[in-house]
């Protein structure tokens, strides 16, 4: 005897055991105020070096701009609230920190799998209505924050993530879009308040105003999306983050409501990531860093990038020791490698980066001569 339950309602069980702790519709075909705060973003230069934003602005501004025909979006949730305080490690030297969604596998292949399989199961359910979709986890251009907010999942919070009263800040998305008319469900109201908790923590003032962000301030698109040498005036703010940052989203009060994730097993954190030695990052060659990072979403920043970052925490950790690896990576092959490397070597040993000086005659790459020449007058605090 078929299930008399509605299809929304077997839809968000399926939802539920196939590992997601939030499920909830939304319609995409009426108009709404997220396309157009797209667009002022992209024209304030607020995205930064994501090109990708501005090249396909016009598909991301509305879900019917990237496919006409759809009618339903089917909003889900994966939480990966961590079981220890992410701000914990802020100030141990020697050590880097990572953003919890990065110390487990890959929540791109975690999150997708699960879709594909939720979105079997719809077309089998609905396959006399005509059921076709499409898939989405973050690389698509879809505002998946904008959709879960018309959906019910929460609301977009003074840091622009989703908050949600039952997960907090925790939440990893995915999307399904439906040409399936599906029985939408009701948003919920901003329940930030008054709090600026989010505001107050951002190390590196990224939030020009409550529910606005400009990325290029900001420590996580810095450290992974930022392609070139980290401009000075974060530095010091970024300490010892090496991956993204969890500050805005660590102090958020509704995180006392959130379990921790650990009943998802793909998100339990990998002891070596949890707090790497930067002695360890620094020794990294490209071979060693894909064996590290195999299977984390760490893996795309590749290791230049990766190395840069460990430099930047490492001139902030003032651990003298580290001083002898750091004079090694000014012969690095990559530009952003030997620049970041002068940096934290005229933290950490400033007599020694003033005798590595002569390096500048023969340094042809202009961001890394404008490292050496930044030395002059500054002593060991710039």
């Amino acid at each position: 005897m078929p299930d008399a339950a509605p299809l929304e309602t077997r839809l968000k069980a399926e939802a539920a055991r196939l590992g997601f702790v939030a499920c909830r519709i939304a319609a995409v075909t009426p108009a709404w105020a997220a396309g157009e705060r797209l667009h002022a973003w992209i024209g304030e230069g607020a995205h930064g070096e994501m090109g990708w934003m501005e090249e396909r602005a016009e598909q991301r501004a509305h879900p019917n701009a990237l496919w006409a025909e759809a009618r339903s979006a089917i909003m889900l949730g994966m939480s990966y609230a961590p079981p220890f305080d992410p701000l914990a490690l802020a100030d141990e030297g020697g050590i880097g920190r990572i953003s919890v969604y990065a110390q487990g596998q890959d929540y791109h292949d975690i999150i997708k799998k699960a879709l594909k399989a939720l979105a079997r199961w719809l077309v089998a359910e609905a396959s006399n209505n005509g059921a076709a979709l499409k898939v989405f986890v973050d690389t698509a251009p879809v505002m998946e924050k904008p959709l879960a907010a018309r959906a019910g999942l929460g609301w977009q919070g003074k840091h622009t993530n989703l908050v949600s009263r039952e997960h907090g800040s925790w939440l990893l998305l995915g999307a399904i879009l439906t040409e399936l008319e599906l029985a939408p469900d009701e948003s919920v109201g901003d329940a930030c308040g008054s709090c600026d908790a989010c505001q107050r923590a951002c190390p590196t003032n990224a939030f020009p105003a409550p529910y606005r962000l400009d990325a290029r301030r900001c420590i996580s698109y810095l450290t992974i999306e930022h392609k070139g040498p980290i401009p000075h005036e974060f530095r010091e703010g970024i300490g010892n983050r090496i991956y993204g940052c969890d500050d805005c989203l660590a102090v958020c009060p509704w995180n006392k409501f959130a379990e921790d994730a650990r009943a998802n097993r793909a998100f339990l954190s990998r002891a070596e990531l949890v707090a790497p030695e930067l002695a360890d990052l620094l020794a990294l060659d490209d071979a060693a860093f894909r064996m590290v990072f195999a299977g984390s979403p760490i893996k795309r920043i590749g290791r230049d990038r990766m190395v840069r970052n460990a430099l930047i925490a490492a001139g902030n950790s003032r651990q003298a020791g580290l001083a002898e690896t750091v004079t090694r990576l000014l012969d690095d092959p990559a530009p952003i490698v030997r620049g970041a490397a002068i940096w934290a070597l005229r933290r950490l040993d400033p007599n020694r980066a003033t005798a590595e000086r002569w390096r500048l005659a023969g340094e042809g790459d202009d961001d890394v001569r404008s490292e050496w020449a930044g030395m002059t007058g500054q002593g060991a605090s710039g």
